[in-house]
């Protein structure tokens, strides 16, 4: 079930919120209600998978009592088994097919095990619980009973696509959070605002790299993508990328709002990097946090006494940062290419030797962009043959009339997507609140309902019109 379906915004969710609310009386029926509705959502979309998060829940519940009541040997065993058990099972679903057909067994495309679909959010939910195991291990978190690790885990807002919480961030939300009108105020406003985001510009940019990356793919590449249409498909899906996962982000992080729940932020204008250093700081923060926190510190972090172990310590980060995000070599490589990049800012202490912002900005951006090609790019190839385009290379021409109607068809939106790509509508809010008896503000705070409001319609009314886009992040 998206959060961008007429299903979900006119029938589940109004649904799950007056019950919800209806029994604000007794937390534990609150919790209950919300645990339901987590599974009923999930299994809208998996019928059977649910039952693997349901197992997971159970395992992982397991796993941490175990943990909490052992110690020594005993205890660090139960860890084990329990993240052999985690990987396992996304390894199964995720990458077996990938790895067999790589060494060659996996020939028959109609084998069951080739045609194993992804469960959804599967990467994320196995995340969270692993680190909740870990960290009852630790010390940092207590074991759970099986009801609060439920909604922990499925909980519906973040459950398919982030932010990947930590279970000590939100145990004492599941059981004393406040919820108030400011509360839920705020969190319908975050949630509009991100299904803007995705409705009206996620997906505008995404017809127009959708066009472009199929020209370049096995077969069709016999047709031409002169330099401006290549860069104009690159650019597009730079935006695309980040108002779909940003969208997915603030919606959650709003309808957590509305239930009580604070989230963490997973994305801080990653566009405005100066490095690439600091665009993994401000992008998917979550991810960023998780592999530092369970990978990168136990490894020893860079705090060793050998720099061949921190560049181990890093390279190791990056290969798995890569293929988290799918079975491809294209995601392996993009890993690794964001581990050149730091391992060398690292090396030659950049960004500090750089005093012009203009240039560490400009810098950022094309490193950025050109990760993203991979990113998209179907297999190795046709990320080749993209690159080729864009640096004219490919005997293609530089002009494109075809790059400049789509520019002219849609300049609106990749205006506005460039702008709220920066923190420029933050800084106006924080300019016009700051100064709350001016009449500037008071009208301000007058029509930003009306603003909402406007937005919901208009994607709405998008919604109605039977596009259908699913979140990028979905598969992963």
């Amino acid at each position: 079930m998206l959060f961008s379906s007429i299903v979900f915004l006119f029938y589940f969710l109004p649904i799950v919120f007056l019950l919800y609310y209806a029994v604000s009386f007794s937390r534990m029926l609150q919790n209950i209600v919300l645990l339901l509705a987590s599974l009923v959502f999930y299994a809208w979309g998996e019928p059977v998978y649910v039952l693997i998060m349901i197992g997971s829940i159970i395992l992982n519940s397991f796993f941490g009592w175990r943990v909490e009541r052992t110690t020594g040997r005993t205890k660090k065993s139960y860890l084990i088994i329990a993240i052999i058990a985690n990987i396992s099972v996304l390894f199964v679903f995720k990458y077996l097919g990938f790895v067999l057909k790589n060494i060659g067994l996996g020939s028959n495309e109609e084998s069951w095990i080739m045609n194993l679909s992804l469960p959804i959010g599967i990467s994320f939910f196995t995340f969270q619980a692993l680190s909740y195991v870990v960290d009852v291990y630790r010390g940092t978190t207590k074991a759970e009973n099986p009801f609060y690790m439920g909604l922990y885990i499925s909980f519906f807002p973040q459950l398919i696509a982030g932010p990947i919480i930590q279970y000590n961030t939100i145990s004492a939300q599941i059981r004393t959070r406040k919820s108030s009108f400011d509360k839920v105020s705020l969190g319908i406003c975050r949630f509009t605002t991100g299904l803007g985001k995705k409705v009206l510009l996620s997906n505008c940019f995404a017809a127009i790299a959708d066009n472009v990356f199929q020209l370049s793919a096995i077969g069709v590449d016999k047709e031409p993508v002169p330099v401006m249409l290549a860069w104009l498909g690159s650019i597009a899906y730079t935006l695309q990328i980040y108002f779909d996962f940003s969208a997915y982000s603030d919606m959650a992080i709003g309808l957590g709002l509305c239930f009580g729940f604070k989230f963490g932020e997973n994305f801080n204008y990653p566009y405005i990097a100066t490095s690439i250093s600091d665009f993994w700081k401000r992008w998917h923060i979550s991810l960023t946090d998780w592999f530092r926190e369970y990978v990168y510190f136990p490894l020893g972090g860079s705090k060793v006494s050998n720099q061949d172990h921190m560049v181990r310590n890093m390279f190791i980060v990056w290969l798995l940062t890569g293929i988290w995000h799918g079975a491809n070599w294209t995601f392996i490589f993009w890993g690794l290419y964001y581990f050149v990049f730091q391992l060398a800012e690292r090396f030659f202490e950049y960004p500090d030797k750089i005093k012009t912002p203009f240039w560490k900005h400009i810098y950022a951006l094309l490193v950025i962009n050109a990760g993203w090609v991979v990113f998209r790019a179907d297999d190795l190839y046709q990320a080749g043959r993209f690159f080729l385009n864009m640096m004219g290379l490919n005997n293609n021409g530089f002009y494109s009339d075809v790059a400049v109607m789509l520019v002219r068809e849609n300049w609106v939106f990749l205006l506005l997507g460039i702008l709220f790509s920066t923190p420029i509508a933050r800084n106006m809010n924080e300019l016009l609140f700051r100064e709350k008896e001016s009449s500037i503000n008071k009208v301000y705070t007058m029509f930003y309902p009306l603003v909402m409001l406007t937005i919901l319609v208009i994607s709405v009314c998008y919604l109605a019109s039977g596009t259908y886009n699913p979140f990028i992040y979905f598969n992963f």
